[in-house]
């Protein structure tokens, strides 16, 4: 790593490994948190509640990145913005063991727009080490470095979080998410003799807007347009007796919120020079395209956490049982009559004592659907992976898959005939697809949820969506640091993170129509239509986006 990239890689590497924990060990268990009964600590929300809640808050966090960027490139520079941003995700992530709604909104908007800060301004400085002549041909590869420890941290946080919980509850869990952002912030502050020279303010041409300017006619009117969309209504109907537009408050609040910032991006377009008019445009064709992409990845902490919690068989074999439960990776259910209240009851037939068949109550989140009920009897216990362990899946196939795929683009690179990163991302979107179709054949295995399936099926899924991801999410990183105006990097990386953010709340209204779908196959289709689509509309573009990307990498 010394010999071919920058010195400063390592500590951008680790800084943001130790960010992406606490950020992945607070969102592994949110709609976990969300949904749980208040008795035992939680909101008691609905999936369609949760869903929503989750979709919003993700999606502002990768809206302020718009804000963070630009006030990096014009006033605060890169290392002042990763700082600041850090230390208040910190404090929101160690803000949401304190319960209570008031502190919980508090806490939120704190890592929404701490992440505004931290999130587009490190990606930027990672780029500008690459800005050397030294580097160059390695930015791809730099940023999938990166990108995997990103994924390392993703991967950790859920055990650690698993652990916290079981032992200690909600709050213990995020106060250790917001132990390790500060450390992430400690480790930047440390490296930072390794890229202050890369954090330089460009000066503004006279096409671009002061910042006076923008605030006044784009984030002062991103906030008047989210206020109205929350408060204006449609034709209310007995499946939206509110009158919501796009399906709830939130979503219309924030769809409202973003037109002006889309306009902001189409303006800065328009008012280009000929010569910067091409990228900056390519650019935003892909930013258009690929919100499909984070539609169907974000699903990850909604419907495939439902699915890995409601319809995935989660028993521990009774070989390892002992040992997770002992360092408490696992739950544990005992099987008992009148053990949950009469209105969320179902009936198993069980055996008793004795092995003679019996009417029992059981846990409806798990045992409704479990494999040959009659196995079970009174007083057993099951020992049950714990759900948001399954959200480390992802990062686990990242931190496995990163040197194959950087290998296998290496190879392709000898050989002439890598692909242009628009192709890469093109790729990413087919490869996408086809991870969904995963999961159709996992709804079929369980007769549409009648029976848990093997967990095998979500790995497997993961498995393939991770290989499309690789091929896409660093790529576009990459992309963005190649084709953007040195002056507007941060703020075209805002632009980037703005995709994501139109991809995460259009995920959560996805997921939000889970239950209306009888047969999930059909949700799950529909995603991969999605994809498909997006991956038609790149390739259409494709020797649009090759010439300009070759005019000016």
């Amino acid at each position: 790593m010394a010999a071919k990239h920058p010195k400063g890689l390592p500590y951008l590497f680790f800084s943001e490994m130790w960010e992406r924990f606490g950020y992945y060990l607070m969102l592994g268990i949110f709609t976990l948190y969300l949904e749980a009964p208040v008795e035992k600590g939680g909101f008691g929300m609905d999936t369609y509640g949760s869903a929503d809640v989750y979709g919003t808050f993700i999606a502002l966090v990768f809206l302020t990145p718009f804000i963070g960027g630009l006030l990096a490139d014009r006033v605060l520079g890169y290392r002042m913005s990763i700082i600041v941003g850090g230390l208040m995700m910190g404090a929101g992530y160690s803000l949401l063991a304190v319960k209570g709604y008031t502190p919980f909104y508090i806490a939120l908007f704190l890592i929404i727009l701490g992440n505004g800060f931290f999130k587009p301004n490190i990606s930027t400085l990672l780029g500008n080490l690459y800005n050397d002549d030294r580097y160059k041909l390695q930015k791809d590869a730099g940023y999938n470095i990166f990108y995997m420890g990103i994924n390392i941290g993703a991967f950790i946080c859920n055990f650690f979080g698993a652990v916290m919980l079981n032992v200690w509850g909600w709050s213990a869990a995020f106060l250790m998410a917001g132990g390790g952002m500060f450390v992430g912030v400690i480790i930047f502050l440390i490296g930072t003799r390794h890229y202050k020279h890369a954090d330089v303010l460009k000066p503004v041409k006279p096409e671009d807007s002061s910042l006076f300017r923008i605030f006044g006619l784009t984030i002062l009117p991103m906030i008047l347009a989210g206020i109205l969309g929350w408060f204006i209504k449609g034709i209310t109907s007995d499946d939206n007796p509110n009158g919501n537009i796009f399906g709830s408050d939130s979503t219309d609040a924030f769809i409202f919120g973003c037109i002006p910032v889309i306009f902001f991006y189409f303006n800065l377009w328009r008012k280009s020079s000929v010569e910067e008019r091409k990228p900056i445009g390519a650019m935003l064709a892909i930013f258009a395209v690929v919100i499909v992409f984070w539609a169907v990845f974000k699903q990850n902490g909604t419907a495939l956490t439902t699915w890995a919690n409601k319809y995935t068989d989660r028993e521990v074999p009774v070989a390892i049982s002992g040992t997770l439960e002992k360092i408490k990776l696992a739950e544990t259910i005992e099987l008992k009559k009148d053990s949950i209240p009469l209105t969320d009851r179902h009936f198993v037939k069980v055996k008793d004592s004795s092995g003679a068949q019996i009417m029992t109550y059981s846990f409806p989140d798990y045992t409704k659907n479990i494999r040959n009920p009659e196995r079970l009897k009174e007083g057993d216990k099951l020992y049950l992976t714990s759900t948001n362990i399954f959200q480390s899946v992802n990062p686990g196939w990242v931190i496995l898959l990163t040197p194959l795929v950087v290998g296998v683009f290496m190879m392709l690179r000898k050989r002439g005939r890598e692909p242009s990163t628009p192709a890469k991302i093109a790729w990413g979107l087919v490869i996408s697809a086809l991870s969904t179709l995963v999961m159709v054949g996992a709804v079929y295995a369980g007769s549409n949820g009648e029976i848990k399936v093997s967990s095998w099926w979500l790995i497997a899924s993961y498995g393939v969506i991770t290989v499309g991801e690789l091929c896409l999410s660093p790529m576009g990183l990459s992309l963005v640091s190649k084709l953007s105006p040195p002056r507007l990097t941060a703020l075209m990386m805002g632009g980037w993170f703005l995709s994501t953010s139109l991809g995460n709340k259009l995920s959560g209204i996805l997921a939000s129509m889970w239950k209306t779908y009888d047969n999930k196959a059909n949700f799950f289709l529909v995603n991969f239509a999605l994809l498909g689509l997006s991956a038609l509309a790149i390739f259409l573009m494709l020797r649009w986006l090759n010439k300009i990307f070759k005019e000016h990498q």
